[in-house]
């Protein structure tokens, strides 16, 4: 008897994942590869998804497994039926390094008043501010997991004044903490650039709201690379427009990609990027879905299985 071939489905409503096609044929050439929308997608076993359609999962009777192309996995779970279903996510050391470079640029980027000199470009102002050593910079890391706590280390070294805060207790040499809802006034009270790395749960869902910036210091900036869902993008527009926070480097937002219409594009004050911040390859992109695939066929246990309890 003849077993069917395993059906492999790359599906994203918001980016074209084409180019996974081949890849994935090379890794596991018995395997039938088909890519949104293709109808055939509807049809396979394993859904490989980035932003998916609402309610997608449901529409897919032989679906056993469903696999993200990042390390965050909200954008696969927000609006579906798992249904039970195994989640696996992509982790890769080099998402970490891209992490930390793009947090130390974000956070020199304000501390060097890098942004007040674009500014000054503009209006055509020629104008050297006074340089400030690091130490008088106090940066606050809000999320302390495994990426977050390599971000503080990292910018400890660099020689600024960290803090950190996280839902449970956490110690990081030569980095104040606090955690937990008592803790996080006094976190921010003390934060002059604030970098969001938080998993996206129900308690942080909105974090990056009205009430959090009220309690940062007047001049405050603001790094978004956590999950689109932290940020009350009004709450923040109003922060920028009242001169309370100075500015803000965004990364992810609640809508992906970020409408034409959002009035962050045009925010004084605010750098848009699309989601770029870290990136794992697309050649271990597929080979940990491969793995997993064929982990799956043989009865092992899969990696990097997501707790969705947790939503990470």
């Amino acid at each position: 008897m003849t077993l069917a071939p395993t059906r492999i489905a790359f599906i994203s409503q918001s980016a074209s994942l084409d180019y996974f096609g081949p890849l994935m044929a090379d890794a596991l050439p018995h395997a039938e590869v088909s890519v949104w929308p293709d109808p055939r997608c509807l049809e396979a076993d394993i859904a490989v998804c980035w932003i998916p359609p609402p309610g997608i999962y449901a529409r897919m009777p032989r679906l056993r497994l469903i696999h993200g192309i990042a390390a965050g996995v909200d954008n696969i779970l927000e609006g579906q039926d798992t249904r039970g279903l195994p989640v696996c996510r992509v982790v890769e050391p080099g998402l970490t390094q891209g992490m930390v470079e793009y947090v130390r640029w974000s956070v020199l980027y304000f501390h060097r008043d890098f942004d007040h000199m674009a500014m000054q470009q503009r209006e055509r102002v020629w104008k050297r501010l006074p340089l400030r050593p690091a130490a008088d910079c106090r940066v606050g890391v809000m999320g302390l997991g495994e990426l977050g706590g390599v971000v503080a280390r990292t910018l400890r070294d660099d020689g600024y004044d960290v803090g950190g805060w996280s839902r449970s207790p956490r110690e990081i040499d030569g980095v104040a903490t606090w955690h937990g809802d008592e803790g996080l006034p006094a976190f921010l009270a003390r934060t002059d650039v604030l970098i969001c790395l938080l998993p996206l749960t129900d308690a942080t869902r909105g974090i990056l709201g009205a009430r959090t910036f009220a309690q940062l210091p007047r001049g405050a900036a603001i790094v978004h690379c956590g999950r689109g869902e932290h940020l009350a993008v009004d709450a923040l527009t109003d922060a920028l427009s009242t001169g309370h926070l100075r500015g803000a480097v965004l990364d992810v937002f609640p809508v992906e990609p970020l409408p034409e219409d959002s009035p962050l594009w045009r925010c004084p004050g605010v750098v848009v990027t699309p989601h770029m911040a870290s990136m794992a390859s697309s050649a271990e992109i597929v080979r940990q879905v491969a793995a997993n695939v064929a982990r799956l066929g043989s009865g092992e246990p899969l990696r990097n299985t997501v707790d969705l309890a947790r939503g990470y």
